[in-house]
């Protein structure tokens, strides 16, 4: 303890964690200072919080990628404009069928044995959408069918096969794709709610520990930490969120995880980590953000996920002392 006397003076804190249940417990053997909400550049779960301004005429780059730009909306959008699409496309080929069979004549003469309409036993508005109904979904009931006196029903009958499947390759995509995302799973990931300061191996160590709830494995998992930080360059130019990597191991292969238990994950506070130089008093005081980063491929879905978390806000400090 001497050398982390050294490093961050006489008044420091001693931590113990507990063994039991998942692993993450921590039990304070002092009294922590009170912690004071701040706003965060990256949420816990992951969202980051920025807002895009003085953007223009640049929001018609949304529309050029609209596929993307619908997976990416929430799920109450994503199943009002599902819906809508699907109402207004299939009240708008219906009201083509009757538009067909009124100019022919044949709502009037539907029940003329004699006469042969365009599309059979259709009398109004809602026998034409039915007949469409049946046509798009293949139904195929037999009652109602389109008949080779009709040319123009022909034309239409493929038109609207044409525009059926680009519509359902393209919605039904989005909502498969929507639902595929691994997003979800990142719940089922646990992160220690704090990070330690403490000796490991001779080495003063930034730790913190991650664990994976489900039994199913990730495969390929890698982790990574961002230094979100203000700073000054020499030549006097202010960047107000300078990234810095925090090695958790990249040199020596230790960022690849193999997470079948609850893991801790170090940093080791040497000449070349940016918290060198920081006092326990600066790191109270300085303005800075930790944000983990979880990368994996999910074993049962073979899909690959990010999941960012905030572990580390500048004033609410890690804690010092012991790590069991």
């Amino acid at each position: 303890m001497s050398a982390l006397r050294r490093k961050f003076g006489d008044d420091y804190q001693v931590v113990t964690t507990s063994s039991s249940g998942s692993g993450f417990h921590q039990q304070q053997a002092t009294a922590a200072a009170p912690k004071r909400k701040r706003q965060r550049f990256v949420d816990k779960n992951g969202r980051c919080n920025v807002q895009h301004g003085n953007l223009g005429s640049e929001t018609s780059r949304y529309l050029s990628d609209l596929f993307t730009t619908l997976v990416d909306l929430k799920w109450r959008w994503n199943l009002f404009i599902f819906i809508l699409t699907y109402t207004v496309a299939w009240l708008f080929m219906a009201s083509m069928w009757w538009i067909i069979a009124y100019m022919r004549g044949d709502l009037n003469k539907a029940h003329d044995e004699n006469y042969t309409p365009c599309v059979a036993n259709v009398y109004n508005f809602p026998s034409a959408f039915l007949f469409f109904i049946e046509t798009e979904a293949t139904i195929g009931y037999g009652y109602r069918y389109i008949t080779d006196k009709c040319p123009e029903g022909i034309i239409l009958f493929l038109f609207q096969s044409i525009l059926g499947s680009i519509v359902d390759a393209f919605l039904i995509g989005c909502m498969f794709i929507k639902m595929s995302q691994p997003k979800k799973r990142a719940e089922t990931l646990m992160f220690s709610e704090h990070a330690v300061i403490s000796m490991r191996d001779g080495k003063l160590t930034l730790m913190f520990r991650v664990g994976n709830l489900r039994n199913s494995h990730m495969v390929s998992a890698q982790i990574r930490c961002k230094l979100l930080k203000s700073r000054q360059t020499p030549e006097g130019e202010f960047l107000p969120l300078d990234q810095l990597e925090l090695d958790v191991g990249f040199s020596t292969g230790a960022d690849q995880l193999f997470l079948v238990s609850p893991l801790t994950i170090c940093h080791v506070i040497d000449a070349k980590s940016p918290f060198y130089d920081l006092s326990q008093r600066s790191m109270q005081t300085e303005q800075f953000e930790i944000v983990v980063i979880l990368e994996g491929i999910v074993e049962t879905t073979e899909s690959s996920f990010t999941d960012p978390n905030f572990r580390v806000h500048g004033g609410e400090r890690p804690r010092e002392g012991q790590h069991h």
